[in-house]
Order: structure tokens, then sequence, then C-alpha cells
């Protein structure tokens, strides 16, 4: 049974779907949660804040669906295919959440929230990294930071999702996905690694 913190969370996360940020009201959300007043301000000091808790709740399960993407036993090109893979499928599969995220959320939001953003973003460089790392070492991946890495990984694919989302394009961006995966493989892989690794990259 959900709590009623997760109620609110649940019906924030509609109102914002529904009216986007501006237009929602902590009115309209506490009525979609079943909610007092009293119950709202209890957990939340307003919209803002309930709003930047679901953006770091939201992050942190897009962000551990990418991490889990990937391990040690992954060469550079299978692990690049399953990282684009999972970015495509949490993105369908959560697209309310995955609206909130990349379209709804607001740069303005707390600096207490970004400061936990922060903290986010370096759990999944550190995940993905303990990955990569051994296959820069081995030369199986072209040397580039962690942040341009992760930016040729997943940027081309976010374009498709974010025409997704948005409705500018009705298909799903997984029907993409191989070519986003060819594309990615030759602007990360090095030439021959899949040789060096015995094809199984």
């Amino acid at each position: 049974m959900s709590t009623a913190r997760e109620d609110l969370l649940a019906a924030g996360l509609a109102v914002f779907d529904r009216d986007g940020f501006e237009g929602a009201t902590v009115a309209e959300i506490r009525s979609r949660a079943r909610a007092s007043n009293g119950s709202f301000f209890h957990f939340f000091t307003s919209k803002k804040q309930l709003a930047g808790t679901l953006f770091l709740e939201i992050l942190q399960t897009y962000h551990a669906a990418i991490i889990t993407a990937v391990n040690d036993t992954h060469g550079a090109g299978e692990g690049v295919a399953r990282l684009i893979r999972a970015h495509l499928d949490w993105v369908v599969t959560f697209r309310r959440e995955a609206r909130f995220l990349f379209e709804i959320s607001r740069s303005e939001w707390s600096e207490e929230v970004r400061g936990a953003q922060r903290t986010e973003n370096s759990r999944l460089t550190d995940g993905i990294e303990r990955w990569r790392a051994p296959l820069l070492a081995r030369g199986e991946l072209l040397p580039m930071s962690a942040t341009l890495f992760f930016s040729q990984i997943i940027g081309p694919a976010q374009v498709f999702c974010r025409a997704y989302l948005s409705g500018r394009h009705p298909g799903d961006p997984r029907e993409q996905v191989e070519t986003l995966i060819a594309c990615a493989i030759r602007a990360v892989v090095a030439p021959g690694a899949q040789e060096r690794a015995g094809g199984t990259s």
C-alpha cells in the first residue's frame, strides 16, 4: 500500500505532466492524491519542493537503469549497445517520468536540488567508469572524457527521445536503435576492438 507521501508525488507527476509546472497547483495535486492541506505541507513546503523531490527520485531511477545495464562481462560494443537500449527502454516504459525529467524540470529549482543532482550525476559517472576504465586501459574504447563519452552514447538517442516525449515525432524511438548503436560504436569503440576481444564486444 502506498504512503501519503508517495500518493502526493504520484499526483504531482500526473498534474505536472498534464498542466506543466507553472499550470499545476497545490490544490489540484492535493485533490488528485485525496490529501488534506495539512498532509501536503507535512511533507512539502511548496509545489516547488515537491517537484524537486520528484525530480531527484526519478533521476535516481533513471540512473539505476543505466548503471545496471553494463558490467565487467560486457565488451566495448556490447556495452555501448546495452547503454543505448537501456536509455530508450526507460524513456518509453516510463514516458511520464521521462517527460518530467527531460522536458518539464526547471533550472531555477533550489540549489539544494542542484547539489543533490550533482551527487547523483557523479554516481552515474562512477558506475559507467567501473565498466569503461578497463576497456580504456586495453585500448578497446577510444580515449575521451567521461562527459564526452556519455554524450556520444546518449546524446543522439536523446534527440529522438525528446521529439517522442514532446509529441513532435509519434514513432517509438526504439525503432532507430540499431542505427544509433552503429553510430555510437563508430564514435567511441576503437577500430579492431571486437577482434581483440575475440568478437564478444
